[in-house]
């Protein structure tokens, strides 16, 4: 039997309530792992770990400030369970320690929840490791239970930073109940990596940020998308950069610009702003006299026309282009009209990303100077390595300790994105 002091030092941490222990939800999953892969005790490997069962009960005390309500619940089911097992009684004991596991399995699988709304163009890229064996085999072989709980519980830098202040905040003024925005928030970061190479695009503020070892390395102003025509939620891999890239006219432009500058200017305006018409989106497109178009119709809106621009100094790519995988056509690209960057409020585009420094971040992912092979259009150089790119959108930020709120322009701290068809985007290419 424990030592009555172990048990009280336990037993001393706050509780929230005292419910009879109840099957938990995850009980049968938790079951199956022991008995499956004849798991060794977790928590009780020695008599319990009362330093990691305590943080545990902490981390399900301060759950619902992650989105899981359910964690003061577990917590006190937790702590009766280990009471129980204090009587050293075999069964006793092994019954606290699937509680104390199927606990356990349920945050973490809430934390590892995929981010609502958000695009993800690989498997891997979501949230991994939210099965009841993966959570335990890692627990279980984990040289340290208090700094695999601390790890797991944190998700990424970003995501604590958020949830801690929230937290503190809470305790200061005795509101435990956590400010829907910020869980808004935190369901859009918690898909970040906690570490590695990778680069974060921001709609909330219209930053872009390298990561390096989790780290930030570097930082630039970009251009987002407008409320009407937000920038997704997207996780994807970026493979390589375009030089010297096309640009496709989106087909309100085409309608309420090029066509009525036609009609008033003839073919000459065409010509001195290298647009040319297209049969279709694609490398092999065909070029149409643009002779043979009804521009009446194209301005009307009855004739929808593909118009793309050749690379040059008007080119509204500029001179690169960042292209990843993605349903809704979204990249990132250089512009020619840098004074927009000036601007506080920089959701001014169409749904992609324009960045205040094309060659600097060229520079990043190619590990060198960016320099075009030739003068040729789309001329794509691959990066040495692929690099996972995450846009979101954090409208929650930390300042000396204290979290505030950015305006929420798209909405999405009250109801998850409903983005437009991938043909909707696909169709403008839209800088």
């Amino acid at each position: 039997m424990w030592a009555t002091a172990t048990l009280l030092a336990f037993s001393a941490s706050p509780v929230v309530s005292q419910p009879a222990a109840v099957a938990l939800p995850a009980s049968s999953a938790v079951a199956s792992v022991y008995d499956t892969y004849h798991v060794q005790p977790i928590w009780f490997r020695a008599g319990p770990d009362t330093q990691a069962i305590a943080q545990l009960t902490a981390i399900l005390q301060r759950a619902p400030f992650d989105g899981f309500a359910e964690g003061p619940r577990l917590a006190a089911q937790v702590q009766t369970a280990v009471a129980q097992a204090s009587s050293g009684k075999a069964e006793d004991v092994a019954a606290a320690e699937r509680t104390v596991s199927a606990a356990w399995v349920q945050y973490v699988a809430a934390v590892k929840k995929p981010t609502a709304g958000m695009i993800y163009a690989y498997p891997v890229l979501r949230p991994q490791g939210s099965s009841a064996d993966r959570i335990l085999l890692t627990a279980a072989a984990a040289p340290s239970l208090e700094r695999y709980l601390t790890a797991t519980s944190n998700v990424n830098p970003i995501y604590a930073q958020l949830r801690d202040a929230a937290w503190a905040q809470a305790q200061a003024s005795g509101n435990l109940t956590p400010n829907p925005r910020l869980l808004a928030n935190l369901d859009r970061v918690r898909s970040l990596p906690a570490n590695g190479r990778f680069m974060l695009v921001d709609s909330g503020t219209s930053m872009l940020t390298l990561y390096q070892d989790g780290q930030p390395v570097d930082s630039m102003k970009v251009i987002t998308g407008t409320k009407d025509l937000p920038t997704p939620l997207i996780a994807s891999i970026m493979y390589y950069i375009t030089y010297n890239p096309y640009w496709h006219a989106p087909d309100h432009l085409v309608r309420k610009t090029i066509a009525p500058t036609v009609l008033r200017q003839g073919m000459k305006y065409l010509k001195s702003h290298g647009y040319q018409v297209i049969d279709e989106w694609s490398e092999t497109a065909n070029v149409i006299d643009p002779k043979t178009i009804d521009w009446k119709a194209a301005a009307a809106g009855t004739l929808h026309l593909k118009i793309r621009q050749d690379p040059g100094p008007l080119n509204s790519m500029g001179i690169l282009k960042f292209p990843f995988p993605n349903p809704e056509d979204i990249y990132l690209h250089d512009t020619p009209d840098h004074a927009k960057f000036a601007l506080s409020n920089r959701n001014l585009s169409n749904g992609c990303v324009r960045v205040e420094d094309a060659k600097r971040l060229a520079r990043w992912l190619l590990g060198q100077d960016p320099a075009s092979p030739g003068s040729e259009a789309e001329i794509r150089v691959q990066a040495p390595r692929g690099l996972p790119i995450y846009l979101t959108y954090i409208t929650a930020q930390v300042k000396d300790g204290k979290l505030s709120y950015l305006p929420d322009l798209y909405g999405w701290d009250s109801a998850p994105p409903q983005f437009a068809s991938a043909a909707a985007y696909s169709q403008s290419n839209q800088p």
